[in-house]
């Protein structure tokens, strides 16, 4: 389906050159007297490559047909991550390439939409939030607290965020998938 240049989005999938491509990053750029252009990171969905494009605003792209299903995380190999359609119960697998640095944030029987095309999976979309394990962080140290701050913490699936001095090990925190900062804490 057609759409112009001035639609792109983060996280769409494009037709460019006969080959799907991943919005990467989008920046629209209006140079003094010159049109409007939107200067595009795009990934190769086949072989991962990044590369920059730039499209005049008007331009016409083509937005590739897009299926979108919720799957099951099941279980992960060494490169192979299994999921399962909560629908059908038809089980895929991906590619570690696929899953690039979501795999942090992922848990077994975690709910994720896994985008399709002609069938074939070419990316997940995580949940806004996850609820991850400290695995290690420094002890909290009377008076801390009071300037405010954070230490880094590694949290299970081996993600380093800034969490609040109070957090210790083994407490759970709340993390934005987007953007891997903390956003709460949990309990334990």
């Amino acid at each position: 389906m057609p759409i112009t240049a001035n639609d792109l989005r983060k996280g769409m999938i494009i037709l460019f050159n006969n080959e799907l491509c991943q919005v990467v990053e989008v920046e629209f750029v209006r140079p003094g007297n010159w049109r409007a252009m939107a200067q595009t990171k795009l990934r190769s969905v086949k072989t991962g490559a990044i590369f920059q494009q730039r499209f005049q605003t008007t331009e016409k792209v083509e937005e590739a047909a897009v299926e979108t299903r919720t799957m099951q995380f099941l279980y992960a190999t060494e490169h192979l991550y299994y999921f399962m359609d909560v629908q059908t119960y038809d089980q895929i697998e991906m590619n570690e390439d696929f899953i690039g640095d979501n795999k942090k944030f992922l848990k077994e029987q975690m709910e994720v939409v896994v985008k399709l095309h002609e069938g074939k999976p070419i990316g997940i979309e995580l949940p806004s939030s996850v609820e991850l394990e400290v695995i290690e962080t420094s002890p909290n140290i009377r008076g801390n607290t009071a300037s405010g701050g954070g230490k880094p913490a590694t949290l299970e699936g081996g993600h380093v965020t800034t969490v609040p001095f109070f957090v210790e090990v083994g407490e759970r925190v709340r993390v934005d998938t987007r953007t891997g900062e903390y956003l709460e804490r949990v309990g334990k």
